[in-house]
């Protein structure tokens, strides 16, 4: 008796692993590595000192909406450049506030924001948060590490990303 519980304990084991195999971790439920990969990065920056600039276009001072590529600036959007390039890439950039970005983000128009975001965003309820990548300090002294927003539940796109930025601050 003892010997056919062994049995079908370790028959189940093989069962559940094997039903595992099909499967891919980390997944992502709205494909947003696979899209990305040789298409279109979808980014929303919010414009904060150093890490994220927007400069006036032809069309005026841009704000919201739409933005040339050649118009974002800063430290994180050329790390948002050097992460598409390896994924084959071109980079959509839409400007806006956190909270507009956010949404989007939340709602599937993006993939990505930036824009001098720290660990202590309010937003870690409706996006992935990569491990901060970056350090810095305010006119106070105050310590902020640095991280940056993708979908909720897009997981292998989040470790993509995480490990591109590891390996940039290794190199740093």
């Amino acid at each position: 008796m003892r010997r056919r519980g062994i049995v079908a304990a370790t028959l189940l084991a093989a069962l559940l692993m094997l039903t595992g195999c099909g499967s891919t971790f980390p997944a992502d439920p709205q494909g947003t590595l696979d899209r990305a990969k040789g298409g279109t990065l979808r980014v929303g920056a919010s414009i904060n000192g150093e890490w994220i600039r927007i400069a006036a276009s032809a069309s005026g001072d841009v704000r919201s909406g739409d933005v040339p590529g050649s118009d974002v600036q800063g430290k994180e959007a050329e790390l948002v450049r050097d992460f598409a390039a390896q994924l084959g890439a071109e980079v959509e950039w839409v400007a806006g506030t956190e909270q507009v970005l956010a949404d989007e983000l939340k709602h599937g128009g993006l993939d990505l924001v930036i824009g001098g975001l720290d660990d202590r965003t309010p937003w870690v309820t409706h996006a992935g948060v990569t491990r901060p990548y970056a350090e810095s300090r305010d006119e106070r002294g105050g310590l902020h590490k640095h991280v940056m927003l993708v979908p909720l539940g897009e997981n292998a796109f989040l470790l993509e990303l995480d490990q591109f930025l590891m390996a940039a601050k290794e190199q740093k």
